[in-house]
């Protein structure tokens, strides 16, 4: 037990390490707030979203609170700006701040947690979670829209160049089982951490706007494909 705890401290800060090298490389982290389809994306990549406050255990550098990546079917069509741009919502247009938590799960968890700890109509509590809504429910829930595009507008993100479909999935899978407590990651949040109150119990047990891997094994193979995709960029 100790020594795979200490192979998880290790690829933990491994990783860590190469994010603070992809940092150097992409010219620091971004918050959506600044950004624009504009600001300089790759096409295809993975991206980690931080969250002011949150910190790595006796560490005190920022704490990944977020995975993803996009486009891992064939058919998929969909950019790396474009999902971005659905997990954060509008920033201008018709619907300025607006946004659409049924098109993007970590909308999803992020309103859920904030239905959670403030007071919200209850005909938006029970809107919220249904896949579809009318036209009026729509127009009822955007408040909570807002204030779920200002949370999540206001992460710093960092982002990777990854072209390769398969290779998107792996280092999304295996980072998000890495750190997620859920599998023994070492990195708890803090007491104050928002998804600490999401109605999905993966979120709010693994320390992580994500549901899905939070239960898998990592395989520390794939610290290998980041450090080489974040190599192959120009520092």
């Amino acid at each position: 037990m100790k020594e795979a705890a200490t192979s998880r401290q290790e690829h933990t800060d491994r990783f860590y390490a190469l994010l603070d090298d992809l940092a150097v490389r992409i010219g620091g982290a971004r918050r959506l707030s600044d950004c624009s389809a504009a600001s300089g994306w790759p096409t295809h990549g993975v991206y980690f979203f931080f969250q002011d406050g949150e910190v790595r255990a006796e560490q005190g550098h920022p704490r990944v609170v977020r995975v993803g990546t996009h486009a891992l079917t064939a058919t998929s069509k969909t950019t790396l700006w474009t999902r971005l741009a659905q997990h954060r919502g509008q920033l201008s247009g018709t619907n300025p701040g607006g946004g659409d938590h049924r098109g993007s799960i970590f909308r999803n968890h992020v309103g859920n947690a904030l239905l959670a700890t403030g007071e919200w109509p209850a005909e938006v509590a029970d809107s919220w979670p249904k896949r579809k809504a009318t036209a009026q429910q729509r127009q009822d829930e955007r408040l909570l829209e807002l204030a779920v595009t200002a949370h999540i507008a206001a992460m710093p993100l960092l982002w990777l160049d990854v072209p390769e479909r398969a290779l998107r999935g792996t280092i999304e899978v295996n980072a998000i089982a890495l750190l997620s407590q859920r599998a023994g990651g070492i990195d708890p949040p803090s007491p104050a951490w928002l998804g600490r109150h999401a109605a999905n119990t993966n979120v709010q047990t693994s320390g992580l706007w994500n549901s899905n891997h939070v239960n898998d094994h990592y395989d520390p193979s794939f610290l290998d494909d980041l450090a080489a995709c974040t190599r192959s960029l120009p520092r």
